[in-house]
């Protein structure tokens, strides 16, 4: 054939295949993802790794884990946030400790209990999202450590301690804070700060390995012990994700879990994030002010 016939030839076949690609692709991604509320983004149903058989025993054993289609908040929940929250009588009012570098309108909310996560992401009509949840948001279906992938966090991507300069030495005084949500490049699904930061919240109570919770922390769509209800008998502490602006890289991993007191006892600078099961998001209602 001659070139130009053929090039011409390959032009339509690539317009008449375009369509049905898009279409299919349309097919493929679940109908729930159609309609995402303001400022969350769909990470759909299916497979991802969870934990990792060489990280610390908390993290073990490694598991292949089913997730249904959920919404996860773009960012994480601001001081402006929450605190239209308090002003609405929703959640309790709320100052960190340390009121010099942490309190801007669109800087995390940090120094947060359990509890006044919980009634945010209630007041949003959202909840926090489980343990599983969590980790399929920040690793991605192929079971990366990272965000972006399997390459060491350094202050280009995340908000951590480098070089003994915590929170990257970013900002005025005291140059080791958070710092804005979103200054960094999102990561897989669109999410910002999934390391570092803020630690944030998840709903599930804390196991001391994936194997001692057993049969909760397996099988579709796992709550953890209790299923993340308020009471859980032997239970005291439940889950920070994430790494933060204090600590260094290493936890900033998608694996690593922290266990805390949901009274946030001794004071920490956790923050949050919400989450929404589809046919409830429709009433994800306050859009936070970026």
């Amino acid at each position: 054939m001659h070139p130009l016939r053929a090039t011409v030839a390959a032009a339509l076949l690539l317009a008449a295949i375009s369509p049905w690609a898009a279409r299919t692709a349309r097919a493929d991604q679940p109908a729930a993802c159609d309609q995402v509320p303001a400022d969350m983004k769909c990470i759909p149903e299916g497979d991802f790794v969870r934990g990792a058989d060489d990280g610390e025993k908390d993290q073990r054993p490694q598991a292949t884990i089913w997730v249904s289609t959920f919404y996860m908040d773009t960012y994480e929940v601001t001081n402006a946030d929450y605190k239209r929250c308090a002003q609405a009588g929703a959640c309790r009012k709320h100052a960190p400790a340390y009121k010099v570098g942490f309190s801007g309108p669109k800087q995390p909310v940090v120094g947060i209990k359990w509890f006044d996560a919980r009634d945010y992401c209630a007041w949003a009509g959202k909840r926090l999202p489980t343990e599983a949840e969590w980790e399929k948001a920040a690793r991605g279906p192929e079971g990366h450590l990272y965000p972006w992938g399997d390459e060491k966090p350094t202050c280009k991507r995340a908000i951590i301690m480098e070089g003994g300069k915590k929170g990257c030495g970013l900002g005025g005084p005291p140059k080791w804070a958070t710092a804005d949500v979103g200054s960094r490049a999102p990561g897989v699904y669109g999410l910002y700060d999934m390391s570092g930061n803020s630690w944030e919240w998840v709903q599930d109570w804390y196991s001391k390995s994936y194997a001692e919770c057993g049969a909760e922390c397996s099988g579709r769509d796992p709550k953890g012990p209790c299923g993340g209800a308020d009471e859980c008998p032997g239970r005291r502490h439940r889950v920070v994700r994430g790494g933060s602006w204090w600590w260094t890289w290493e936890y900033a991993a998608g694996t690593w879990r922290r266990a805390h007191l949901p009274g946030n006892k001794p004071y920490h600078h956790f923050g949050f994030r919400c989450a929404a099961s589809p046919p409830a998001a429709g009433a994800a209602a306050p859009t936070p002010a970026k």
